[in-house]
């Protein structure tokens, strides 16, 4: 019987552990995606557009003071909670973003397409994202992670292969190209 607890745990600990790998690659590749869209910027001596506030709409990351990822010269969020106290942020939609054409070097959209209410409304935002920006950089969670499953607001499941994004709703049997990415 005392084995079962052991196993148990073990079990425990390797989900944890698995769960905690998927994290790291997780950030890894924000952490790429921000300074490649940071650097594209600069190349194109136009400003970073971040879409979805840094500091999203929980407390928890004001208390610890952990931003989701760094500002942009502009910030645009649904929720204005999501942009703090950012001086260049902008309270409105992904999917009618108030720019103009490729008035942006790059944009860089954090966690935020799997939020949207359909693929449709997903494939209106990177279309928006792309006509106000020279190149897109997205990230979004991983299939792996329990939070991407967990989380009650994630609609769709976000997934890229080379310079195609594609988007397919939750608890739906079929994918759907939606637009390529980068510029």
């Amino acid at each position: 019987m005392e084995y079962i607890w052991f196993v148990a745990l073990a079990v425990a600990a390797g989900i944890g552990g698995w769960q905690l790998s998927v994290w790291i690659v997780e950030t890894r590749a924000k952490s790429r995606q921000y300074k490649a869209a940071s650097a594209r910027a600069l190349k194109e001596g136009k400003p970073l557009l971040v879409a979805g506030g840094p500091w999203g709409v929980t407390r928890t990351r004001r208390r610890l003071n952990r931003p989701a990822h760094g500002n942009g010269d502009v910030c645009l969020d649904i929720d204005p909670r999501a942009l703090g106290d950012h001086p260049s942020g902008v309270v409105a939609s992904v999917t009618h973003i108030p720019f103009a054409d490729k008035c942006f070097g790059a944009v860089f959209a954090s966690h935020l397409l799997e939020h949207l209410p359909t693929v449709d409304a997903a494939s209106q935002a990177l279309a928006e994202l792309n006509r106000v920006a020279e190149a897109v950089y997205i990230v979004y969670p991983s299939r792996q992670s329990f939070a991407g499953w967990l989380v009650p607001d994630h609609h769709l499941w976000v997934w890229q292969k080379d310079s195609t994004t594609y988007l397919k709703q939750r608890g739906k049997s079929t994918g759907r190209r939606a637009a390529e990415h980068y510029g």
